[in-house]
């Protein structure tokens, strides 16, 4: 039997990496063409990797062919720097520390928590999805716009082939079978930054964070740009190299999804909280992938520090990404275009013609714009933050999870978010990170608290 190893397999990343070229505006046009007469086909359109491996000599030809993309220069380099201080220099508007200390109770943490959870939760079992499949299944049991759970109850034989589950989580994640929390990437990650400031503090480095998850993480609970370089890691390259060597994921949603404890972290110090998910997001991930990290830790420091409103937090957010990149002019479309619409489905149908057939359902841009419009729209409202970061489709778990911590620190308390959404978590976490598995909300909350007290 044929294993066919997700995310890795090279006949596989040149596909995306020549689709990450066209984006950059490298001039990768002789590559591709070399690509194609030999043989080789686009990547995989949502899978992780072909169907069938390909022949030895079209594998070493991708082998080589990325290393030329990988040389290739972006035109867009100046305006999208990966180093800190170049992102600093580019940001005019740095936010300065706080003048005083800002408390931050573990009540308030447990809502962040909790919040992650249930958006995670909500978005899973449609994860992969088409956006049609996504509103289909919803409307089929009377629940759009989406204010519960999904169910496969009432849902219409023929629909349920046309868009099926995703395989993963259909057992954990609809209304009928919900039993706490399943394990998910999406909360894997800040449970592992908990234990890498526990260990390290706040002066961690990116290798102490490359230790740890040799240490503590599986590779096969990686995916996309993680599971690049947690491979790069084995082949003895160093952070932030490990980004970079045949990484066509690199300006993904992963880096954006491990920077909720960087924020929470950090109440109202959002520069702070931006520089370290920094440390964090460049073992992965460069310039967009990384700004997505970045933008979402800032924004949550400000509501750890006490902002009420929204769009103040995601102001805050765009302070630490460079005005002219594209992560910034993606969030900035999903703002305007949320106070533009009324109809959060005809936000969503522009946010899908502007990136739908140029981007990868996985990769930070359209999700980021997705998010903001998400936020943006919900003013605030908890269940309608994660119902639409979720309707929206793309990395539908992912989504709905950053959007249910923030809504979930701006509702300050986990008594203030509803009950059909947190109840059927039980309290309890699932994890293949050691030592933490069916750990309580509760517990993690003060966990978290120990960190946001520490000097």
């Amino acid at each position: 039997m044929t294993v066919r190893l997700t995310w890795v397999q090279p006949e596989d990343l040149v596909g995306h990496e020549l689709r990450q070229a066209a984006q950059d505006g490298r001039d990768a046009g002789e590559i591709e063409q070399r690509w194609h007469t030999a043989g080789g086909t686009p990547a995989p359109a949502r899978a992780g990797a072909s169907e069938q491996p390909a022949p030895r000599h079209l594998r070493a030809l991708a082998e080589r062919l990325l290393d030329e993309l990988d040389s290739l220069e972006s035109p867009l380099a100046e305006d999208e720097p990966t180093d800190l201080r170049a992102v600093r220099a580019a940001c005019p508007r740095w936010p300065s520390p706080p003048g005083r200390p800002v408390s931050l109770g573990s009540d308030a943490l447990h809502a962040a928590w909790l919040g992650r959870a249930a958006g995670c939760l909500l978005g899973k079992p449609v994860e992969k999805l088409p956006l049609a499949g996504v509103r289909a299944l919803a409307r089929a049991t009377g629940n759009w716009p989406l204010t519960t759970w999904f169910t496969a109850r009432g849902v219409p034989a023929d629909l349920a082939a046309a868009y099926p589950w995703n395989r993963r989580s259909a057992a954990t994640s609809l209304a009928e079978n919900i039993d706490g929390m399943p394990e998910d990437d999406d909360l894997n990650y800040p449970l592992l930054t908990v234990l890498l400031l526990q260990r390290h503090g706040r002066g961690f480095s990116t290798s102490d964070l490359a230790r740890l998850w040799l240490d503590e993480l599986p590779a096969g609970r990686v995916f996309t740009a993680e599971r690049i370089a947690y491979r790069n890691l084995l082949d003895g390259l160093e952070p932030p190299a490990t980004a970079r060597r045949r990484n066509p994921f690199r300006e993904w949603i992963g880096a954006q999804i491990r920077a909720d404890v960087h924020g929470w972290t950090h109440p109202g110090d959002p520069g702070a909280a931006a520089a370290q998910a920094h440390r964090d997001a460049v073992l992965t991930h460069t310039a967009n992938g990384v700004y997505g990290a970045m933008f979402t830790a800032a924004a949550l420091a400000v509501a750890a520090g006490g902002e009420t409103d929204v769009h103040g937090c995601l102001a805050a957010g765009l302070r630490v990404v460079p005005p002219r990149s594209r992560y910034a002019r993606a969030v900035r479309l999903g703002i305007e275009t949320a106070r533009e619409e009324r109809d959060f489905d005809a936000v969503v149908d522009r946010l899908h013609d502007a990136y739908g057939s140029t981007h990868h359902w996985v990769h930070v841009l359209p999700n980021a714009a997705l998010l903001a419009a998400a936020l943006t729209h919900a003013e605030g409202d908890f269940s309608r933050s994660i119902g639409c970061a979720v309707s929206g489709g793309w990395d539908t778990d992912s989504n709905g999870a950053t959007a249910g911590s923030l809504a979930g620190l701006l509702a300050g308390r986990a008594a203030a978010l509803p009950g059909h959404w947190t109840a059927p978590l039980k309290n309890r976490l699932a994890t293949s990170v050691s030592g933490l598995g069916s750990i309580g909300f509760d517990t993690l909350a003060e966990l978290t608290y120990q960190e946001v007290r520490r000097p």
